[in-house]
């Protein structure tokens, strides 16, 4: 469990990481230089989930050495599939981050949500959800890593 309390904000005891795929943790299939390091580091502390619909069929092969616990959700109603997974887990011990739409909800609903704008873009929905908005999946693997950062930019 990662605990952070941020002044002003709220307290955040986060159990689980939801990761989008393509677009946050992957770019044309292929995952990230660097995330894999990161997300050994973070899975020391949470759970870490990757959702996809793995629209490059690579997904399974590109995680294979990670700690990560995989689920291809359907091509239908993402945002909502995604949303349902962060509820089950239980939303107060959840951050989440991507960067498309279908993230949206997720984000929103989560403990903490975090939007990457990367090569892809970012949805205005992701992005309106956030709670933090960051220039790469790095930046928010780092935001875990060093929560003070997260601190920095939350407390009032």
């Amino acid at each position: 469990m990662l605990e952070i309390a941020i002044p002003g904000y709220k307290s955040l005891a986060l159990a689980h990481l939801v990761l989008d795929y393509n677009g946050t943790i992957a770019q044309d299939g292929d995952l990230i230089s660097g995330v894999g390091e990161r997300l050994a580091a973070v899975s020391k502390d949470i759970e870490v989930h990757v959702l996809t619909a793995d629209t490059f069929g690579t997904v399974k092969q590109q995680l294979k050495h990670t700690n990560c616990r995989l689920s291809v959700i359907p091509k239908g109603d993402q945002a909502e599939a995604k949303r349902a997974y962060v509820r089950q887990l239980g939303v107060e011990h959840c951050a989440c981050v991507g960067n498309g739409r279908n993230d949206s909800l997720m984000l929103k609903e989560a403990a903490l949500g975090i939007a990457v704008l990367q090569a892809e873009g970012a949805a205005a929905e992701a992005v309106i959800a956030a709670d933090v908005v960051v220039s790469s999946i790095l930046d928010a693997l780092d935001l875990l890593l060093h929560p003070l950062r997260l601190t920095a930019t939350l407390r009032s």
